[in-house]
């Protein structure tokens, strides 16, 4: 099924106009996705709006850094995301306004288990890992006793 959505996704892409800079061509009779990037693709394309968790990246231009936050913020999906500047002060500054579960900053996709991992709006309701992840998975139980 998640294969089917992947090849899906990629496909109305190309169908919309997207160009296909490497990947996007799966082969034979396994379940193997290659990695896939897309270019020329608009930010209201389904590739972008959904999330696919596949090897599919697209790649969507802009010229205004408020005009990119506007769009990553409009999609329904607050999983995670990442910021990627040489100045660290404008990077800590976006991924405050960055509406995401997790958010990066030059570097994507590392999860720590001493850090709060999950996401917001459509991507879920929660986390894991972190003292926070770890209350979330416990039964908190009080037992006062008096003597009679």
């Amino acid at each position: 099924m998640q294969f089917d959505k992947v090849a899906s996704l990629v496909e109305q892409a190309k169908q919309g106009g997207a160009t296909i800079l490497c990947g996007g061509d799966p082969r034979g009779e396994t379940l193997f996705y290659p990695i896939t990037l897309v270019a020329d693709i608009t930010n209201e394309a389904a590739l972008v709006q959904e999330e696919q968790f596949g090897p599919a990246l697209p790649i969507v231009k802009y010229s205004d850094i408020e005009q990119a936050l506007v769009w990553a913020n409009d999609n329904p999906n607050g999983l995670g995301g990442s910021i990627w500047s040489s100045d660290s002060d404008v990077a800590n500054e976006l991924a405050l306004r960055l509406e995401a579960g997790t958010i990066w900053i030059n570097r994507h996709g590392l999860i720590q288990p001493n850090a709060p991992f999950g996401g917001i709006k459509q991507s879920g309701v929660g986390v894991e890992f972190g003292i926070e992840g770890l209350n979330q998975n416990m039964n908190i139980k009080t037992v006062l006793s008096y003597p009679s």
